[in-house]
C-alpha cells in the first residue's frame, strides 16, 4: 500500500469515528454519555440481527434477545426496539435497553446497582462501540437503556461499517455491583414526654463494688443503673459514681437519650442531667463524681442502713439503625 492509499484509509477511519461519536445520543439523565470504542466482544451476549431491513416490512417493532446471565446470577435480556421505542424519545432512532429477567423469582424488595453497556460491532473499524452506564434496578423500575441509541440513518447506511449484507451485531454486559456499604437511617424523635421511673437499690451500706439497679423498660429500650458507692477510678474514694446503661442494644443501632439521675439524700434529691448516644461499644454513661461520699455519709440513707433511692427520666432524641 502507497504512502496516498495508506493517508487516505487513515482519515476514513477518523472521519468514521467522529461521525459515530455525533450521531450516538443517549436517553433521560444520561445526556452526557460519550461513545466508547474497545476491540474485544462482550463478555455476557452476542446478538446478531440478519435481513434488518425487513423487520420494518414485517412491521416488527421489538426484538428480544435470549435470557443471559451476569455476575451474581442474575438474568437479563437485551431488547431493540429497531423503529425507536416511542415517538418521543426515539423517533428517528434505533432504542436498546437491558431488562432483568424473572424478577418473580427474586427476593421481596430486591434491589441492586449495575455497571451496564449495550455494544454494536462496526466491520469498518473492527470495533465494538458502545455506550455505559450506572443504574440502580428494582421491582419498579428493573429495565434501563437508551431511546436514542444510534440514530437509524446512521446504521442501515453500509458505509458506515454497522449493517454488512443487512445484518448487524449488538452485544451486552452487565456487572453487578456488590453492596458492602454501610446503610442507615437517622430518625429524629418528637419530644412530647419523658420516661420517669423510680429504683431501689438495697443494702447499700454493704456495698463495696458497684450495684446494678432492675432492668427496666423505656422507650423500647431496656435500661439499668449502675452505681459505685465507693466511686471508681480517680473518684475512688471521693465520691459516689452514677452511669445509666442501656441493655443489649444491636452492634448497627445508636440511640440518643437526654437523661437525669437523682439520688435521693436527707430529704433532698441530688440530680444530674446528660446527653449522650448510647451504642453496643458505649453502652454506659453517666458521672464519676456524682456527689460527695461525704455530703450522703451522715444521712444514714445511701451508706446507712436504709435503701438507696434513685430517680431516673429518660427521653429518646434520636435513633440511628441499620436498613436492609
Amino acid at each position: 500500500m502507497d504512502k496516498k492509499m495508506m493517508e487516505h484509509k487513515l482519515s476514513l477511519v477518523s472521519l468514521d469515528q467522529s461521525s459515530l461519536t455525533s450521531n450516538l445520543l443517549s436517553i433521560g439523565d444520561d445526556n452526557e454519555v460519550t461513545l466508547e470504542t474497545r476491540d474485544f466482544s462482550p463478555a455476557h451476549l452476542l446478538f446478531k440481527i440478519e435481513s434488518f431491513s425487513l423487520l420494518s416490512e414485517n412491521g416488527i417493532d421489538k426484538i428480544e434477545s435470549s435470557e443471559f446471565e451476569s455476575n451474581d446470577n442474575y438474568k437479563w435480556k437485551l431488547i431493540i426496539y429497531p423503529n425507536g421505542r416511542n415517538t418521543v424519545d426515539g423517533a428517528n432512532h434505533v432504542s436498546a435497553y437491558l431488562a432483568v429477567e424473572n424478577v418473580s423469582n427474586l427476593e421481596a424488595g430486591w434491589e441492586f446497582n449495575a455497571v451496564v453497556s449495550i455494544f454494536l460491532f462496526n466491520h469498518k473499524l473492527d470495533k465494538y462501540a458502545f455506550k455505559k452506564g450506572q443504574r440502580r434496578f428494582h421491582p419498579i423500575n428493573p429495565e434501563w437503556g437508551f431511546s436514542k441509541f444510534i440514530v437509524k440513518e446512521t446504521l442501515t447506511n453500509p458505509s458506515n461499517g454497522y449493517l454488512v449484507d443487512d445484518a448487524c451485531v449488538f452485544g451486552a454486559e452487565v456487572f453487578v455491583v456488590k453492596n458492602k456499604g454501610i446503610r442507615e437511617c437517622l430518625s429524629f424523635l418528637k419530644v412530647t414526654d419523658s420516661f420517669k421511673r423510680e429504683l431501689t437499690i438495697s443494702k447499700s451500706s454493704k456495698l463495696d463494688n458497684e450495684r446494678y439497679s432492675e432492668e427496666f423498660n423505656a422507650w423500647d429500650h431496656k435500661w439499668k443503673v449502675c452505681v459505685y458507692p465507693k466511686g471508681i477510678g480517680a473518684q475512688k474514694g471521693s465520691h459516689v459514681s452514677i452511669f445509666l446503661h442501656i441493655v443489649g442494644l444491636s452492634s448497627r443501632k445508636k440511640v440518643k437519650a437526654d437523661y437525669s439521675i437523682g439520688m435521693k439524700y436527707l430529704n433532698k434529691v441530688h440530680r444530674e442531667r446528660n446527653n449522650h448516644w448510647f451504642s453496643a461499644s458505649d453502652s454506659s454513661w453517666g458521672w464519676p463524681s456524682f456527689i460527695p461520699i461525704a455530703h450522703v455519709k451522715p444521712s444514714g440513707g445511701f451508706l446507712g442502713p436504709d435503701p438507696c433511692i434513685i430517680e431516673v427520666e429518660i427521653s429518646i432524641q434520636a435513633i440511628l439503625r441499620s436498613i436492609p
